[in-house]
């Protein structure tokens, strides 16, 4: 198989409980859910794009009583946020081909699935975020920190393969700033020896 869509899709239907269970609560979501949430106003319409089960982003704010709308390619990642998060509203597409009206959310999280597309998919998925986000809006996303495309067999000790494709940190910026969105602050994020960037933009 060599379609990077396709090897992402079936891999986190392989891998889906592996990498989340029903109820965990990564360390690091608390803080940044806290922080996105001091910044929404309430009952606010948040897109969560890569959503996997709905945990915990979806299931934190719908439980914060925000209008929430998940996007994953996994099949059986949507149908366990349906079933986890049964407040919000989850669809099984591929986030750089979904569509949704400009001015049509309050926040848009992203945390770790732009790494899982095609790198020239990502500037035009972007600017697309950008219009979705009304005026004010927030982007609450994690990218590379450096350049890398590969691939895992075996990843997480399933028996899919996964991929992953990403640029740098500063080339994030740029196309962040090119999108339309002003960038207002940002973190490298430690994974292993390596790490992800984790960028707050707003739409001005």
């Amino acid at each position: 198989m060599t379609d990077p869509v396709e090897i992402v899709r079936r891999g986190y239907d392989a891998v889906s409980h592996l990498y989340r269970q029903d109820d965990d609560t990564p360390a690091e979501y608390r803080d940044w859910l806290a922080a996105l949430r001091a910044r929404l106003p309430d009952r606010a319409r948040v897109l969560d794009l890569g959503c996997g089960n709905g945990v915990p982003v979806a299931k934190a704010l719908a439980a914060a009583g925000h209008d929430v709308t998940g996007v994953d390619l996994s099949e059986v990642q949507v149908e366990r946020a349906r079933r986890l998060v049964p407040d919000a509203t989850f669809r099984r597409a591929d986030a750089t081909e979904v569509d949704f009206p400009d001015g049509g959310f309050d926040a848009v999280v992203c945390l770790y699935a732009l790494i899982h597309m095609p790198l020239d998919r990502q500037p035009p998925l972007l600017a697309r975020i950008a219009r979705w986000l009304r005026p004010g809006g927030w982007l609450l996303a994690t990218t590379g920190a450096s350049a890398w495309t590969g691939a895992e067999q075996g990843w997480l000790g399933g028996d899919a393969e996964m991929w992953w494709s990403h640029a740098d940190a500063a080339t994030y910026r740029a196309w962040i700033a090119g999108a339309g969105l002003r960038v207002e602050a940002e973190a490298f994020v430690p994974e292993g020896g390596s790490g992800h960037q984790l960028f707050w933009a707003r739409r001005p």
